[in-house]
């Protein structure tokens, strides 16, 4: 592996991140400084993390920055809920995020247990 953009779940969070900005793009604009934008910097956070992670080049820095990448990803899981809670979309119009989101957690938790497990 070279760069940071040859990690499937890097490719997967930039995916994310697209799906949550087209999702919040419908979002009123009294939101714009609330959930808007909590849930744009929470999806950007994750690859932005596997990124800087992946550049330090140290096994201990990139578990830390993976950590806080899959930190992101509970923040911005809890911000969907409360998307449909609070009825600004519906489960439909949030599937597509809720998909990439799933997959990302999966990949980072294996990424995580993949990279501690290693001597």
């Amino acid at each position: 592996m070279q760069t940071y953009r040859d990690l499937i779940v890097w490719q997967r969070g930039i995916q994310l991140v697209k799906a949550v900005y087209k999702l919040t793009e419908k979002f009123p604009r009294a939101e714009m400084f609330g959930l808007t934008s909590q849930m744009r910097r929470a999806a950007v956070s994750i690859p932005a993390n596997l990124a800087e992670g992946f550049a330090r080049k140290h096994r201990g820095e990139y578990v830390q920055f993976v950590r806080i990448a899959f930190g992101s990803g509970a923040e911005l899981e809890t911000f969907v809920v409360l998307t449909e809670e609070l009825e600004l979309a519906s489960s439909t119009e949030t599937a597509n995020v809720k998909q990439f989101l799933e997959e990302t957690m999966r990949m980072l938790n294996k990424l995580i247990s993949s990279l501690v497990a290693k001597p």
